[in-house]
């Protein structure tokens, strides 16, 4: 099958590796570098434009968070400062933040303004554990949340989120609760880190039903994540049928990650990407910013991230993966009852 190539940039910054989240932490800099590392094992260097960052704004910020907010993590700008026992800002930390969130906004304007097709935004540290008000789980500003929010300013009446982390997006649901402009789409571990994410929190007010949580048990693999993404997240994102398309990409449903319990592999992590690149077909015209989340095997990283990149750079689907086991079909038709009346799309 030939390869019909996509405009993907992918970001990254020294500064990023500078953020100290603490001694022996798992959220660390050598992760980007496996990110790179993977890239170019998989020949993507030479179809994909790498791109500097710029900051992020304070205005671009508080579309999202609390003043009090934004002026406390400015505040550890030169020292150390820790937020909750997970999550620490070092020296750099502020300015590795900016530039986070500033890639994934600056790719989303690229995307919109037709320099891109699409993107990967290799950043730390990550952010959909940030609330409005709040930094937790590794995370200092809500990257994802600040480029959506930015989408919507630009005129956009419909952005999708799609977050495969293996730990809830607590953040990134509380910010668009009531808004009905983003639709949040999250598949997770639970009951699990942070203890959100249930399936019957579906928004509130003119966002009820824009939030969408697939609560799964611990130990899904391949098949199992390609079930549900093509019975679930695929006809409910075609339903909401997007103008762009944002993933908040963890790499910790791997096999081999140590913060979790899944078994996904980088063919795994291809097809959820593959379920993307199907779903902005619509109203998206194929735009799809990826932002990084977790993910904390180096190897697994490596290659998952390359197996994301190279669906967004255009490579042919995987084929398709084996039959899963009659529990995961009967989660799958609990889901799909419980979901259907916000989301016609998914009746039988």
């Amino acid at each position: 099958m030939m390869i019909s190539e996509r405009r993907v940039g992918v970001y990254d910054h020294p500064l990023f590796r500078e953020h100290d989240s603490g001694a022996d932490h798992p959220e660390r800099a050598a992760r980007l570098d496996a990110v790179r590392r993977g890239l170019q094992g998989a020949g993507l260097d030479g179809r994909t434009r790498l791109l500097e960052p710029r900051p992020c704004t304070r205005e671009e910020l508080l579309r999202v968070h609390t003043p009090e907010h934004v002026a406390l993590v400015a505040s550890t700008r030169g020292r150390t400062h820790r937020f909750d026992p997970d999550t620490q800002a070092g020296p750099r930390s502020y300015e590795a933040a900016l530039l986070a969130a500033g890639a994934v906004v600056d790719a989303v304007d690229r995307v919109l303004d037709g320099d891109l097709d699409r993107a990967f935004c290799a950043v730390r540290p990550p952010g959909h554990h940030a609330g409005r008000d709040t930094a937790m789980g590794f995370c200092l500003f809500n990257n994802v949340a600040v480029a959506a929010a930015h989408a919507c300013v630009r005129g956009l009446g419909r952005v999708a989120v799609v977050d495969w982390d293996v730990h809830h997006g607590n953040g990134t649901q509380a910010i668009f609760w009531d808004d009905p402009r983003v639709l949040y789409l999250s598949s997770h571990q639970y009951p699990f880190y942070p203890g959100s994410g249930a399936l019957d929190e579906v928004g509130e007010g003119a966002g009820r039903g824009f939030t969408v949580n697939l609560p799964l048990p611990g130990g899904l693999g391949d098949a199992e994540y390609a079930r549900l993404y093509r019975t679930l997240v695929l006809p409910v994102v075609r339903a909401f049928d997007p103008e762009l398309l944002l993933v908040s990409a963890g790499f910790d449903p791997h096999a081999d990650d140590p913060l979790a319990g899944m078994a996904v592999t980088a063919r795994g992590f291809a097809e959820l990407a593959a379920v993307c690149v199907e779903a902005a077909q619509g109203a998206a015209r194929g735009r799809i910013v990826v932002g990084l989340e977790g993910g904390y095997d180096l190897e697994g990283l490596a290659s998952s991230a390359a197996a994301v990149v190279g669906q967004l750079a255009g490579d042919p689907p995987p084929e398709p993966l084996g039959s899963v086991a009659g529990a995961v079909e009967r989660l799958i038709e609990v889901y799909r009852r419980r979901l259907e009346a916000c989301w016609p799309a998914l009746r039988a």
